[in-house]
């Protein structure tokens, strides 16, 4: 099985495109079918959102206690940028403990790594060059593509107050959506070349899943069929020796 499916498969996107609801149709697609259709085998999470939940939940702790905020500020906000790059680098950190207690870990896991940046904070430009060489040297980018319009209206519709920290049902005001994710960076490093991202200098095969028309809301035979379409793509240059890839303009 270590043959025939990804790594590690990085899933990124503007906030409520679908990168969670991706994750939970694979969690409920028997092992057998998605090797076969989709080149994932079991699979681990790293997600950063409960990562920077956490940092929140702790900061009301403090302030409550009376003791200063240690993250964000009291409208929510990182004290600094380096907390985004951080997150990555606790990304990586998590990742090489999988790979330390896991001695077959290529042969039995996939890793899927979640997260969202906005150019506000850097962009994924910023997020790829914190990634650590193991994780780039194995990954490739499967990105969800919306507009800006549909992750408002997607972050709108999915979220539960009574569940703040929950993958699924999280969500952020409208001003707070704006200011950090409306504008993105992905178009500028996906116009160099079709199928290949320079990061780091290195190669890395990626491939687009459109979902303009939200088939991840109410997953269904829609979502399987776009999405082994998407990763069959992604397979095809994901198995090109890295030593023959070209990255135009990269």
């Amino acid at each position: 099985m270590g043959q025939d499916k990804f790594k590690v498969l990085l899933l990124i996107a503007r906030p409520g495109a679908g990168k969670s609801e991706i994750i939970d149709y694979l969690k409920h697609t028997p092992l057998a079918e998605r090797v076969r259709r989709f080149h994932i085998g079991e699979f681990e999470e790293i997600d950063d959102f409960p990562m920077l939940w956490t940092w929140f939940e702790e900061d009301r702790l403090l302030e409550q206690m009376g003791y200063p905020r240690l993250h964000s500020d009291s409208q929510g906000m990182f004290v600094g940028h380096h907390l985004w790059d951080l997150l990555i680098e606790r990304i990586s950190l998590e990742y090489s403990k999988k790979l330390r207690d896991h001695p077959d870990y290529y042969q039995r896991f996939t890793t899927i790594i979640e997260f969202s940046r906005g150019k506000e904070h850097g962009g994924f430009k910023r997020a790829f060059e914190r990634l650590s060489r193991e994780i780039v040297e194995k990954m490739a980018v499967l990105y969800v593509q919306v507009s800006w319009e549909e992750s408002l209206r997607k972050n709108r519709a999915r979220f539960n107050p009574e569940r703040p920290d929950s993958i699924l049902e999280h969500g952020l005001p409208d001003e707070k959506l704006a200011l950090l994710y409306k504008e993105t960076d992905w178009q500028e490093l996906a116009a160099q070349d079709p199928e290949y991202l320079a990061i780091q200098g290195q190669p890395v095969p990626y491939a687009i899943f459109e979902n303009e028309d939200d088939v991840t809301t109410h997953p269904g035979p829609a979502l399987g069929e776009r999405l082994e379409g998407a990763l069959d793509r992604l397979w095809r240059s994901y198995q090109t020796p890295r030593h023959a890839r070209g990255v135009q303009g990269g």
